[in-house]
């Protein structure tokens, strides 16, 4: 893989986690209640293009 491939991929990545714990915690904020709880969450990765879904799982405390 080239370097210029390298470089895009991560900064897509970072954007994703950025953005992705951004909104999260925006949810949060605006939903009573959360504190304690525990919540289910998935993240689906596709790439036009290619033959690629990758499914992500886990739990967000709250």
């Amino acid at each position: 893989m080239s370097e210029d491939f390298n470089m895009s991929m991560r900064k897509f990545l970072k954007q994703v986690g950025v953005t992705s714990q951004q909104a999260i915690e925006e949810a949060m904020r605006n939903m009573p209640d959360t504190e304690g709880k525990t919540f289910e969450a998935k993240m689906v990765l596709t790439v036009d293009g290619l033959d690629l879904e990758h499914v992500v799982t886990g739990k967000i405390q709250g």
